[in-house]
């Protein structure tokens, strides 16, 4: 995991819950853990991150996301086995 992954997984595990993360981060975050991005319809993606599996929405227009999109990539994290201790 380079500087930035790190960086991209500390605001993610942060409290309160930011909502201003790039998307573009998070997926970055994501390869570097060995996940698979997979693209779907619209702006929908299937991660695959250390045998779980989650379809996202990419947010648009804007490239930030929000609190609720946070939460569900922190939950995604865990569900994978990886948390904020990682760092």
């Amino acid at each position: 995991m380079n500087a930035k992954q790190r960086k991209t997984l500390e605001l993610i595990f942060k409290n309160p819950v930011p909502s201003d993360i790039r998307w573009a981060d998070i997926e970055t975050l994501f390869r570097g853990f060995g996940g698979i991005i997979e693209e779907r319809e619209g702006s929908r993606i299937c991660v695959k991150l250390h045998g779980v599996k989650l379809v996202f929405h990419r947010p648009h227009p804007k490239k930030v996301t929000d609190k609720g999109a946070v939460k569900s990539v922190r939950k995604f994290l865990k569900d994978a086995g990886i948390n904020h201790d990682e760092i």
